[in-house]
């Protein structure tokens, strides 16, 4: 695999524009959930970052659980294979909540946590949030209850996006060139 430098990526969210975007969809959540209890789902490791961010600017109270997925591996594309990794949590009956996920692109990661959700708990709310959507690579008939930027079929890195691993702290988004 061809080794990555700084200089190949092109700026295409930078922190200005993701970091406003979170704060209305803080804003949005907060009306919505206002006096109401949360459960936000973390899906490691590239949402870490910007549901860090996220429930900074949520008012309401929250617990927080982490699950690990995979469907891309070293690979620059999903394998249309949702890996499992490590998928325990608590008992969510009758809870709001609120899976926090970077991208949403095929759609298969999305589909496998709404089904999961379904089949395993009778949750009071869910919503399925999303940074990014690149719907143009939708393969399944599924989209975020939100989101924050829609994008162009491009592979991204940085704010939690990885390139084998690497580039996830980079403050804004970029594309390989």
């Amino acid at each position: 695999m061809k080794t990555l430098e700084k200089n190949d990526l092109k700026v295409l969210i930078n922190e200005a524009e993701i970091q406003n975007r979170i704060k209305e969809m803080a804003n949005q959540l907060n009306e919505e959930y206002k006096n109401s209890e949360v459960c936000v789902i973390c899906v490691l490791k590239g949402s870490v970052m910007f549901m860090t961010d996220l429930i900074k600017y949520l008012d309401m109270p929250l617990k927080l659980e982490f699950i690990r997925l995979s469907s891309y591996g070293s690979n620059l594309t999903s394998s249309g294979k949702v890996n499992a990794i490590d998928i325990s949590l608590p008992d969510l009956n009758d809870k709001n909540v609120l899976v926090i996920e970077d991208i949403i692109d095929t759609g298969h990661t999305a589909q496998f946590l709404t089904e999961f959700f379904k089949h395993n708990f009778n949750v009071k709310s869910y919503k399925f949030i999303s940074l990014l959507d690149k719907r143009c690579k939708r393969e399944v008939n599924i989209n975020p209850d939100m989101f924050g930027f829609e994008v162009e079929d491009k592979f991204l890195v940085g704010y939690g996006l990885d390139y084998d691993g690497y580039y996830r702290n980079l403050r804004y988004i970029g594309y390989i060139q």
